[in-house]
């Protein structure tokens, strides 16, 4: 399976001090933090690069996790980007291995905007996300390639 990071989620306990640090301290630049700031959105996003964002999650977003220990401070989870092809096998190979699906399919935000995702975990109870973008966003596949 070829795939390639979509996103990464870190739990903030302050917002603010970590778009400072990343937008400051690191030169990343912002998205949806205007719309954060107004309430319009959960939360705010940097960009790494073209591919990737990294989601800054307020403490309402991840302080309910059950059980409270999957989600642990700081990373929330990370989100693999494919084509739909491979999704779809994804999704047979973790049927194959009884591997439980905790959420999806659902549309969810990411780096490219919004995408079909599911999320399971490793044997360890971390959170993975595999999603692909629909043709509305075929303007930046994730396609990563032979």
């Amino acid at each position: 399976m070829k795939c390639k990071i979509d996103h990464i989620v870190i739990n903030a306990f302050d917002v603010d001090k970590m778009v400072e640090f990343y937008s400051g301290v690191l030169q990343l630049q912002t998205e949806r933090l205007e719309e954060f700031n107004d309430q319009k959105v959960p939360f705010p996003s940097l960009r790494l690069n073209k591919d990737a964002i990294i989601d800054l999650f307020p403490k309402p977003l991840w302080e309910k996790t059950s059980p409270p220990d999957v989600c642990r401070p700081n990373l929330n989870h990370f989100c693999l980007c494919l084509d739909k092809d491979s999704w779809e096998d994804l999704r047979k190979r973790l049927s194959q291995f009884n591997v439980q699906v905790d959420d999806g399919p659902v549309r969810r935000w990411g780096a490219h905007g919004s995408g079909v995702s599911i999320y399971f975990r490793d044997p360890e109870q971390n959170v993975i996300e595999a999603r692909y973008y629909d043709q509305d966003n075929a303007d930046q596949p994730c396609m990563l390639g032979s």
